[in-house]
């Protein structure tokens, strides 16, 4: 498969990636656009034969943090259009599935952004330890520590906020 077409392939990955990121279907959709746009206008810097998917992964990730940079600090939004568009009756389970649903995307982006954006890679985009260490440049230790301390602290809070209910 030429370069180009597995750019093209990898766009629902990228898009996944970048919703984790931002929270919000339209900053992600942004976020790939622009990532897109600067993958192809330093196309030369990638190296055939390595890993785009590392190489794009990375791109998006730099360009959030520049973009988090330039903006006036912001609250990360949930897509409520995405819950309200989930089909099926409203019984209770399904009502408990959504507002857990809602608990982990909050908790998700409260997490720092080193641990958030392991937890993405891991969990969402289901890359290996050694990829994800690969794309983000840090030890394998280094990415087992975070993600077991993002697991940790979205369990904490979710545990906590179930016993507050009862």
């Amino acid at each position: 498969m030429d370069a180009h077409a597995e750019l093209i392939a990898l766009l629902p990955r990228l898009r996944r990636f970048a919703l984790g990121l931002t929270g919000s279907r339209d900053s992600a959709d942004d976020l790939v656009q622009t990532g897109c746009v600067k993958a192809l206008d330093h196309w030369h810097q990638w190296t055939p034969g390595t890993s785009l998917h590392s190489w794009m992964f990375r791109i998006l990730q730099t360009t959030w943090i520049d973009q988090k940079r330039t903006e006036a600090r912001r609250p990360t939004t949930s897509d409520e259009d995405v819950l309200n568009q989930l089909t099926g009756d409203d019984g209770e389970s399904h009502q408990e599935a959504r507002q857990m649903f809602r608990t982990v995307r909050q908790e998700i982006a409260k997490l720092p952004e080193d641990q958030r954006v392991v937890l993405l890679l891991v969990t969402v985009e289901g890359m290996s330890y050694r990829d994800t260490a690969g794309t983000l440049g840090i030890p394998i230790g280094t990415v087992m520590s975070r993600l077991a301390r993002a697991r940790k602290r979205i369990a904490d809070h979710i545990e906590g906020a179930e016993t507050t209910c009862e």
